[in-house]
């Protein structure tokens, strides 16, 4: 069982996971509107997975923080000197009857990431004036949910097949309309095709091989995070691919997105502080005004 609890002035965000020996996680956030310390978050979000877990009717737990104060408190190894959390440590030593073998393990907080996130999730929803709250699912998949390369060809054809087949045998592809074809004429000038393949014209008269989806994506990985590579932004990333001599139509957009999603970048990236709330100016008022 992981938990985690994080106060301010407002009151007490508190989050845990309970995850089964069959390894089925279940997420509890909850929003305690009064105010409390730090310490006594803690113990309210370890109470409220206790209580959880004898619901449950689970026999053996391993109860996972990174509150150091906390686990040595429960454990005995250090007093508890301030009266406003002797009654939360009584309680805790209740429940903790309740199961024929419980053990604490203190954790870094960086090894405690998804608690903290349901505390962080739960402070910033705005909980109506009830009791209950619907279900907010949560998905762990295996594979990246979204699409951080080109986007793809549902036609199993690149997106150069109509433009290389116009300059190869002059002629339009089948259903097309005036406007489709007057665009298709307009796109082949900036096109040349030979021995099969295509390239495109740039303005000081060099050539830029056109690749289809696959071969985009195997360039945005290579040349953004592979050997040598210097997690740059997407417009110098777009630059590099086309000093390698590659060229797609959407490749500044798909450049972008894809250093967007790149979570190393995500990790490791100055951390922007500015105040989540518009910051409201005042005059200042005049010398003696009163």
């Amino acid at each position: 069982m992981f938990f985690n609890g994080a106060a301010n002035f407002k009151g007490v965000d508190i989050g845990a996971v309970l995850v089964s020996e069959t390894g089925q996680h279940y997420l509890v956030s909850a929003k305690l509107k009064y105010p409390c310390t730090n310490n006594m978050a803690e113990y309210e979000a370890c109470i409220m997975r206790l209580n959880l877990a004898i619901d449950m009717n689970i026999q053996e737990l391993l109860v996972i923080g990174n509150s150091n104060l906390l686990v040595h408190q429960v454990q005995g190894e250090w007093a508890t000197k301030n009266t406003k959390k002797l009654p939360y440590l009584y309680h805790v030593r209740e429940l903790m009857k309740r199961f024929t073998k419980i053990e604490f393990k203190h954790v870094p907080r960086i090894q405690n990431e998804f608690a903290n996130a349901l505390a962080t999730l739960s402070s910033m929803i705005q909980h109506p004036d009830k009791n209950f709250i619907d279900h907010i699912p949560v998905r762990i998949h295996n594979q990246l949910a979204y699409c951080a390369h080109v986007e793809e060809e549902t036609d199993k054809k690149p997106w150069f097949h109509d433009i290389k087949d116009y300059l190869a045998k002059g002629k339009y592809p089948e259903q097309a309309n005036h406007t489709r074809k007057r665009t298709l004429r307009r796109l082949s000038n900036h096109f040349f095709r030979n021995r099969g393949t295509l390239y495109r014209r740039t303005p000081d008269l060099g050539l830029l091989r056109c690749v289809d989806a696959n071969e985009a994506s195997k360039l945005l990985e290579e040349i953004y995070a592979g050997t040598c590579g210097p997690h740059m932004n997407g417009l110098v990333l777009a630059k590099k691919i086309l000093r390698a001599g590659c060229f797609w139509m959407t490749m500044e957009t798909d450049c972008i997105r894809y250093v967007q999603k790149c979570h190393q970048c995500q990790v490791h990236t100055n951390m922007i502080k500015v105040p989540p709330n518009k910051l409201n100016a005042t005059s200042a008022p005049w010398t003696f005004v009163v």
